[in-house]
């Protein structure tokens, strides 16, 4: 009778049962452009930027409309999407530059330590020193790897073969282990080669419908702003090839695509600042064999700090087993596999900057803090005696060289003033508050009309609410301690010490000789 019994509950067991795939962990690969703005992909109907491989990834999963980085500037931003953080939860790691804390793990070392093969290939966690465990450099985002070459389309576009080495990747994973790989292009950074969207991408100038309102609408800014678009292209013409050898190989079924880019484009009022272009993010996820109802389109507010704790759910490592320190960010699991429009709670993101690149007495950074909900951006700046793109006299150096800075910049030598360099450049009041909706180049500052008074304080309050709660050091008088953090890099290391001695040898970067003032200036 016993026989029976088992026998009859093993049958039903693989009846329930005979209907349903087998669950795998699925394979990761999280893809990561460099200096890219929403909305300037195919699939946001952008006309004049080509990108078939992050459009498929969108018509096939899920496209998010509000999604944001919490730090515009590379090192910062990426160590938020590897440990589910804010950038001012980090400490050194929420610098430009810095050193990687040992405290803080990332989801790729996490996800090895469960079973995961894990590698990179292009750029990864940087600018900055990523330490040491047992005597051994980290791996933050995995094995490098770096080997293969090609022939760049343009001089300053990077020699690494990205589809190439994940090729290599791909072959080196043990049958049946899980994988998890970071695909970190080197495009769109600066430099760009001028004129190369026209002369090798085949672009017009006529192609742009619009400049934004804070450049100058010339021919040196749509040429620039076209170079821009033949980089982006490059990242993604490189992700296509992946996609393709996962389709070939019979992988991309179990495999969650990400596709986004970690701080706005290398131009003036973008990357390095906190507006709706610095931070607001394109972002696209496919996951064919988790992902219900592919094409939608998701308009929560989600933050790069929802990436690491997303991946620890797909991958089955729960909070009782991660050794990593406690993450901030919310699984997008329910908007992925549940076809649920709504993480529940509130719906609202923060962002904010400390020190980015150097340039100013002292190592100073420009700290901000602020808070987007209801298609209001809400803006704290600290410090307003500060230059917020870096100091004059020593090239704005918190804004990469390139042929629209050093426009707007040769416009006011030339007229006495620019409203373009005041938006760029200039110093900023203690608040600043933008209707997004209405006004998404945040020209429009409302702090000081009275029918907004309510919203400003609203949003103040629950920023300020927030960041206590995430304690955050500006919150309890300790904020000066990002700038006591030193620079991981001899060129950056007092950099404005040096130059105002005399100093001209000092390597200064992304910027144009031109850019630096020759006298500081007094407004």
């Amino acid at each position: 009778m016993k026989l029976s019994i088992t026998f009859l509950i093993i049958l039903l067991g693989f009846t329930s049962c005979k209907d349903e795939k087998p669950q795998t962990r699925p394979n990761i690969l999280f893809c990561i452009a460099d200096d890219a703005s929403f909305p300037y992909m195919g699939a946001y109907g952008c006309s004049w930027v080509k990108t078939p491989a992050f459009d498929k990834v969108a018509s096939s999963g899920v496209l998010f409309t509000n999604a944001y980085t919490p730090n515009a500037k590379c090192a910062p931003s990426r160590a938020c999407i590897l440990t589910g953080r804010n950038s001012w939860q980090l400490e050194e790691a929420g610098n430009h530059v810095g050193n990687f804390p040992k405290k803080f793990t990332s989801y790729v070392e996490e996800l090895k330590d469960h079973g995961y093969f894990v590698g990179y290939t292009g750029k990864s966690w940087e600018p900055g020193n990523p330490g040491t465990i047992n005597g051994k450099k980290r791996e933050l985002t995995g094995r490098a790897y770096n080997q293969a070459k090609k022939e760049k389309p343009t001089r300053w576009i990077s020699t690494t073969d990205y589809s190439t080495n994940f090729n290599h990747f791909l072959n080196d994973v043990p049958d049946g282990q899980p994988w998890c790989f970071w695909y970190g292009g080197r495009e769109p950074h600066r430099r760009y080669e001028f004129g190369s969207g026209i002369k090798k991408g085949g672009k017009t100038l006529d192609m742009i419908d619009e400049v934004p309102g804070f450049w100058p609408d010339n021919d040196t800014v749509r040429t620039d702003m076209l170079d821009y678009a033949f980089e982006v292209e490059y990242f993604d013409s490189q992700l296509l090839q992946m996609l393709n050898k996962l389709e070939e190989t019979g992988q991309l079924e179990n495999t969650i695509v990400v596709v986004t880019s970690d701080n706005g484009m290398p131009f003036p009022r973008c990357k390095a600042q906190e507006y709706e272009i610095s931070n607001h993010m394109p972002l696209a996820i496919m996951w064919p064999d988790g992902i219900k109802n592919p094409g939608r389109v998701s308009n929560e507010y989600v933050s790069f700090i929802d990436i690491s704790p997303t991946f620890l759910e797909v991958a089955g490592v729960s909070e009782s087993e991660r050794g990593m320190q406690k993450i901030t960010g919310r699984s997008l699991l329910p908007i992925l596999k549940d076809n649920k429009l709504s993480l529940g709670g509130e719906n609202f993101v923060l962002i904010g900057r400390e020190r980015h690149d150097f340039g100013r007495p002292n190592n100073q950074g420009y700290p901000i803090r602020g808070i987007i909900e209801d298609e209001m951006l809400y803006l704290y700046n600290f410090k307003t005696e500060l230059w917020p793109g870096g100091n004059p006299e020593t090239g704005y150096l918190d804004c990469d060289g390139s042929p629209t800075k050093t426009f707007i910049l040769n416009e006011r030598r030339e007229n006495g003033q620019s409203k373009y360099w005041q938006l760029a450049f200039g110093k900023r009041q203690q608040e600043e508050l933008y209707n997004l909706k209405e006004d998404p180049y945040c020209l429009d500052n409302l702090c000081s009309i009275t029918d907004f008074e309510q919203v400003k304080e609203k949003l103040k309050n629950k920023l300020f609410e927030q960041l206590k709660n995430q304690e955050d050091p500006r919150m309890f008088g300790n904020g000066d301690v990002f700038d006591n953090y030193p620079f991981q890099s001899d060129k950056f290391r007092n950099f404005y010490e040096k130059y105002m001695n005399g100093d001209r040898s000092v390597n200064t970067g992304w910027v144009n000789k031109s850019d630096f003032e020759k006298e500081p200036l007094d407004e």
